[in-house]
């Protein structure tokens, strides 16, 4: 009975560590994001800004012209002109589907983030980018009230986020997410329920950051080490040289004068044998 239990005992553990990863893998892909939005920011203010998000989500939160109907015909030239302004560009809009909805996909460019709610989709919040009084940057984001419509039954189950993510070009020295987690030392998230969203509560997000990019910084590291490099290798080539010409040196010192052995030997040639 004992050895059956020690020969199950691996079984079990096995069978344990199966259902805790199923657990946290099913909590990793429940996580539904219907309206994600990514904001590259440069140390100038421009920024490129990702727009993830369902049809639905995009008429419940911004209130966009756009149908509800998944079998419905979607016009990548309705999304473009919801996102094209005076103040920003779209670079690209791609479309998919996912649980029976439509989703958009809309990579945007501008020039000052601080002016980027001049733009309807992203009127919701109110951009700032300072320098702080240790001469750092500042990056804030108030988003407010939604200013959508009512959808109906789109399929949403109420497990559905909305996420606000930025990417900063230089080091996090504070930032108030509720996780507190920073990704790679420089991205920030800030998530809410869809429904919280709708009903327009408020995000504060708040981001202090070094005034040096750490792009700068890797292509500043990156030239020091291309000149240690360079140092090293002509102070190698030029150890190599020095003792070419010394070992040059000694070899001409161990080689003796041949002229006058020839001379001699020429002499006894000359001699009558006797």
């Amino acid at each position: 009975m004992v050895v059956g239990s020690r020969r199950c005992a691996p079984l079990v553990l096995l069978a344990l560590l199966a259902l805790v990863t199923l657990n946290a893998c099913s909590g990793t892909f429940s996580r539904k994001y219907e309206y994600e939005e990514d904001v590259y920011l440069r140390i100038d203010g421009s920024a490129t800004i990702y727009v993830n998000a369902s049809v639905p989500a995009l008429v419940a939160l911004r209130g966009a012209s756009l149908p509800l109907d998944p079998l419905a015909r979607l016009d990548r030239q309705d999304v473009r002109a919801l996102y094209e302004s005076r103040v920003s560009d779209v670079a690209s809009v791609t479309l998919s589907r996912r649980d029976n909805r439509r989703y958009v996909h809309v990579r945007i460019t501008v020039a000052d983030i601080r002016r980027l709610s001049q733009t309807a989709p992203f009127a919701w919040s109110a951009y700032h980018l300072s320098v702080g009084p240790e001469g750092d940057l500042i990056y804030e984001q108030n988003v407010s009230a939604a200013t959508g419509r009512e959808v109906g039954e789109v399929g949403w189950t109420g497990s559905e986020l909305v996420a606000f993510r930025l990417h900063l070009p230089s080091r996090v020295l504070d930032e108030n997410s509720e996780t507190g987690n920073v990704e790679r030392g420089n991205i920030v998230a800030w998530e809410q329920p869809l429904r919280a969203r709708v009903r327009g509560e408020p995000i504060n997000i708040r981001a202090v950051m070094e005034r040096d990019s750490i792009l700068a910084k890797t292509l500043t590291l990156f030239a020091l080490m291309v000149v240690l490099v360079g140092l090293t290798f002509a102070v190698v080539v030029w150890l190599i040289v020095k003792r070419g010409r010394a070992d040059a040196d000694g070899a001409d010192d161990l080689v003796q004068p041949s002229g006058s052995g020839q001379a001699g030997g020429a002499g006894r040639a000359g001699r009558p044998g006797g």
